[in-house]
């Protein structure tokens, strides 16, 4: 085995582990294949691709996990499910469509906001009061979330970490308390644009395959170890040693945007 599959692997189980606790897997995967596949735009492409791909039965896993509670959201579920799809095959459509270079200029922007409303999610779930009771919201206020997920899915066809924060924040102000049945429909909503991302990169051809299915592999085991521990884990921990590895590694790349001009 190279050093390469090594490192991706080892970054596919933190990244399944951490998923299955605080959230924020992209950040590890996405960063370890665009070193392994080089630093021109395609492979920026190709390196979010793979990282989608690799973290998406993770993903599914995690719906089933939670399908007790999926079980009284269907009106929920029936209202914002279309909105995830369209806007998920929209945002990685412009992926594999549009000039690479783009994307490439844009990924040390995305990891930093990716990052940020990672740091920021205690704060934006006390803003929005994730976890507490709400009114039900009015038809003008539900139609608005209904455009606040078609561009949550938007941002998450095209890049993915910190989609998670942004539902359940937009998920509060739909009225939901419980913040297992919260995290169900998070789960179910954000496996829809991931379906959306795998069907488009496959469409494309974008995925390594060589590095994706090893990776696949090594993400779920990692989502089982981490589901196993994570009570015996310090949360705090995990968050902050992914919000170092994402603005450190965001500071490398525009750094390196600066250095090749």
């Amino acid at each position: 085995m190279t050093l390469e599959l090594v490192v991706l692997c080892v970054a596919a189980v933190l990244a399944g582990a951490v998923n299955s606790v605080a959230g924020g897997g992209t950040l590890l995967t996405c960063p370890a294949l665009a070193w392994v596949l080089g630093p021109s735009a395609a492979a920026a492409v190709a390196a979010n691709a793979t990282s989608t791909i690799a973290l998406f039965p993770g993903s599914l896993a995690a719906v089933w996990g939670y399908r007790r509670e999926l079980s009284g959201s269907k009106k929920l579920i029936t209202l914002l499910i279309a909105p995830s799809l369209i806007g998920g095959a929209i945002g990685t459509c412009l992926v594999v469509t549009q000039d690479e270079r783009v994307f490439q200029l844009l990924v040390p922007w995305l990891i930093l906001v990716a990052t940020v409303l990672f740091l920021l999610q205690p704060k934006i779930s006390k803003w929005t009061g994730i976890g507490l009771p709400h009114e039900q919201p009015s038809t003008s206020t539900r139609l608005g979330i209904v455009g606040l997920q078609f561009l949550i899915a938007l941002y998450g066809g095209y890049f993915g970490a910190g989609i998670g924060i942004l539902m359940l924040s937009a998920l509060a102000l739909m009225g939901l308390s419980d913040i297992h049945r919260m995290n169900a429909v998070k789960s179910l909503l954000a496996s829809g644009i991931n379906g959306m991302s795998v069907a488009v990169f496959l469409w494309s051809g974008r995925v390594d395959w060589g590095y994706a299915v090893p990776m696949i592999l090594s993400a779920i085991v990692g989502g089982f170890a981490g589901a196993s521990v994570a009570r015996r884990l310090d949360k705090n921990v995990v968050r902050y040693t992914v919000i170092t590895i994402g603005l450190l590694l965001s500071a490398y790349y525009f750094l390196k945007i600066f250095l090749t001009g």
